[in-house]
């Protein structure tokens, strides 16, 4: 989806960077917000794939995944992070995409479970129904966090309009939590989500679990979402499990994204799992990462081609 012409003013400078980096064969890597997995994992995961082979590849902080799909369409990144749900809309041209799809971009592979986690600080918020009236953080609009915070609305049979929403990232939630301006939050990422870590080591913090019948809604809503728990200590005082939904945390690539370089970055990083500085690295596993309703860059591809695992691909 081709950004208004503001928007590209804004990224000019950036534009500009990126075609140098490419120039001298570094792949920038679009991320999301500080205080969120995919900015640190992300950093982790440059890192290690750019010291242990001939790719280089550097992580910068984004949007998360909507305008990581931006950037990629445009050049300004080669790699990004997305949710597979929300990159599912895009290629096939559906919600926020319909009529303008964009397929400038495959994955090179599906890495770990983004849960989608409700948060608060008051105890009497103990179900999606009851955000009814209160002021809640819905994530940035046109981001995944936004369309799954809908999801969950609408799960309940109440939309955007039942009640008063706010715009904001991960961080930013997780103060005004602190502040008591909102009520509550969504916030999708691996748990534990460092900003979500932070507001339950200084307050009192709770996860809002689902029912069955309310996993099985939204798993009508989109067949991306599966069943998700996050088991009880991730976070200070979470005595019991927390029953959710989760997506796939995805790296897509673009056309300036080599076979060879694709490959060697799926070949890297899975074969140096147990060397990868970050626990989300403990949840790497080749089927699961072979599956993300996405056609996969020929260099992933080939990849997992050698390990016995076929995926489907498509030209970027």
């Amino acid at each position: 989806m081709k950004k208004l012409f503001a928007i590209i003013l804004t990224l000019a400078l950036t534009l500009g960077l990126a075609c140098g980096a490419l120039a001298d064969g570094e792949l920038t890597f679009t991320t999301g917000g500080t205080a969120g997995t995919y900015y640190a994992y992300g950093n982790v995961l440059a890192q290690y794939v750019a010291g242990n082979s001939d790719v280089a590849m550097t992580a910068v902080a984004g949007n998360g995944s909507a305008d990581n799909i931006d950037k990629l369409d445009m050049e300004v990144a080669q790699l990004g992070f997305v949710q597979n749900d929300v990159a599912y809309y895009a290629f096939n041209g559906i919600r926020i995409y319909e009529g303008d799809p964009v397929n400038s971009f495959t994955a090179i592979a599906a890495l770990y479970t983004e849960t989608v986690q409700l948060i608060t600080c008051n105890p009497e918020i103990k179900s999606v129904a009851d955000l009814k009236g209160k002021n809640v953080s819905i994530g940035s609009q046109g981001s995944g966090v936004y369309f799954n915070a809908i999801d969950f609305l609408n799960a309940y049979d109440m939309t955007e309009a039942d009640i008063t929403p706010t715009y904001q990232s991960f961080a930013d939630s997780a103060e005004a939590l602190k502040d008591g301006k909102i009520d509550a939050a969504f916030v999708v990422a691996g748990a534990p989500t460092p900003a979500v870590t932070d507001l339950a080591t200084s307050k009192d913090m709770y996860l809002v679990s689902l029912d069955d019948e309310h996993v099985a809604k939204l798993q009508e809503i989109s067949g991306a979402y599966t069943k998700s728990i996050i088991a009880a200590g991730t976070y200070s005082k979470q005595d019991a499990d927390v029953v959710t939904v989760g997506v796939k945390a995805t790296i897509i690539a673009n056309g300036q994204v080599s076979e060879d370089q694709a490959y060697t970055i799926v070949k890297t990083i899975f074969e140096g799992k147990d060397n990868i500085a970050h626990d989300k690295a403990k949840e790497l596993d080749l089927e699961y990462a072979s599956t993300c309703g996405l056609p996969y860059h020929a260099g992933a591809a080939k990849y997992f081609a050698e390990q016995g695992i076929t995926v489907e691909t498509a030209n970027p």
